[in-house]
């Protein structure tokens, strides 16, 4: 791993985080993950069994956790105690899991994120020992301040959960990875491969996405053309793109020498 995510002191090796809803089969989910190449998984612990319903199927003997970082969220919950209450009860499925996804929406039509909760939910996960990252608004101001409670990485939506607009407000995105200590990741809106590479060429450390690729025509060929974007565009930002240029477009070939010149 030349360039790795690092997330709370560890390292993985893909920048893309995926998710495991809206597939038609446990099957479909794993052949689309594992073309993914996502080391980080992120699970709905109030819609995906992972050992709290008995007898039902287990998410987890499809995604084993020693294959792949689980990454609990609390999608469906709209107060700070429903998703503290969410995330303590993941802990003890996953033998005392601290790395956690936090997400406190305001509305079922929106699914935009409630920040007052969310701060208030942060700053209690914080304390009780969890490694937050954390899905927000793409407000640079609210994004330190989950920065400064203590959060792990900092998730703005690019656009709403499962629209597919992809990345709505670059510059918002801008300012919040400029002034960030910790990863910041797209969470919410990617469409398709170029939203990925455009998220990464911001300079984004890492997209997290679930509905771009389970709601694909083909939701394997798709989970490879997102590992592919999301490669492509954080190369892209590590080599530092030419500069814009409104007129004088330097010629790609040098003029000097030539007859007449």
């Amino acid at each position: 791993m030349n360039d790795p995510l690092v997330i709370a002191g560890k390292a993985y090796h893909s920048r893309l985080l995926v998710g495991t809803g809206k597939y038609k089969d446990f099957a479909e989910t794993r052949e689309a993950i594992d073309a993914s190449g996502a080391a980080i998984v992120t699970v709905a612990i109030r819609r995906t069994n992972i050992g709290q319903n008995p007898g039902e199927p287990n998410l987890l003997d499809v995604l084993p956790p020693e294959k792949f970082t689980i990454l609990p969220n609390t999608a469906g919950c709209y107060t700070a105690d429903d998703a503290v209450r969410t995330l303590r009860l993941a802990r003890e499925l996953l033998d005392g899991h601290a790395l956690v996804k936090l997400e406190v929406l305001g509305d079922p039509k929106s699914l935009f994120p409630n920040m007052p909760e969310t701060l208030k939910a942060a700053e209690t996960l914080v304390k009780d020992g969890f490694d937050v990252m954390v899905y927000c608004a793409d407000d640079p101001i609210q994004a330190k301040m989950l920065e400064d409670i203590g959060c792990v990485a900092i998730m703005p939506l690019a656009s709403l959960i499962g629209s597919g607009m992809g990345i709505l407000n670059p510059w918002n995105l801008r300012l919040i990875i400029d002034n960030a200590k910790v990863p910041v990741l797209v969470d919410a809106g990617v469409g398709t491969a170029s939203d990925a590479a455009i998220a990464m060429e911001l300079g984004c450390d890492g997209v997290l996405m679930n509905t771009a690729i389970a709601a694909a025509g083909k939701p394997v060929l798709m989970a490879s053309a997102m590992r592919k974007a999301v490669e492509a565009g954080r190369e892209a930002f590590l080599a530092g793109r030419m500069p814009r240029k409104f007129y004088t477009a330097d010629p790609s070939s040098p003029t000097q020498g030539l007859i007449g010149s």
